[in-house]
């Protein structure tokens, strides 16, 4: 059900998506530069869902197969995936994350946590109640743009 704008007070939906969309970009601009945003994507994929096929990898990246097969041999070669049997399938593969590679996202989520952290605590006392009152509704967004019903 949407909401109809002239509810949600002073900001639209428009207003909301295009804020959500900056302050993105903004935490996008703090990553890590070592890795690439497919690559690093990717390891979150496979570290929050699980081994998965390198054609569902693909589709869910947005690259063509073969890209995301050159992208898991780099990866293969990192020591941060490795491939298994699918038992579902004896002829299909799963690409799965190596210790090396959760302890390489776990490092990376804690980095951006602490750098996030650091610009929070400097909001007024009332803005960061508003975005503690607003984390609901965040994770809400994040699992519909996960694909997840809420």
């Amino acid at each position: 059900m949407e909401i109809p704008d002239t509810l949600l007070g002073t900001v639209g939906n428009a207003e909301l998506a295009d804020t959500i969309f900056a302050l993105l970009s903004a935490m996008l601009r703090h990553r890590p530069r070592e890795m690439s945003m497919t690559s690093s994507s990717t390891l979150s994929a496979l570290f929050t869902d699980g081994p998965m096929r390198v054609t569902a990898l693909a589709a869910r990246q947005g690259v063509t197969q073969p890209t995301m097969t050159t992208l898991v041999h780099s990866l293969e070669r990192d020591g941060l995936v490795v491939r298994r049997a699918d038992p579902a399938d004896g002829r299909a593969s799963l690409v799965k994350l190596t210790e090396s590679g959760a302890e390489l996202v776990r490092a990376r989520r804690r980095e951006y946590t602490e750098i996030a952290e650091g610009y929070v605590r400097m909001l007024a006392d009332d803005d960061r109640r508003a975005l503690a009152d607003a984390v609901p509704a965040i994770r809400a967004l994040e699992s519909l743009m996960r694909g997840e019903r809420s």
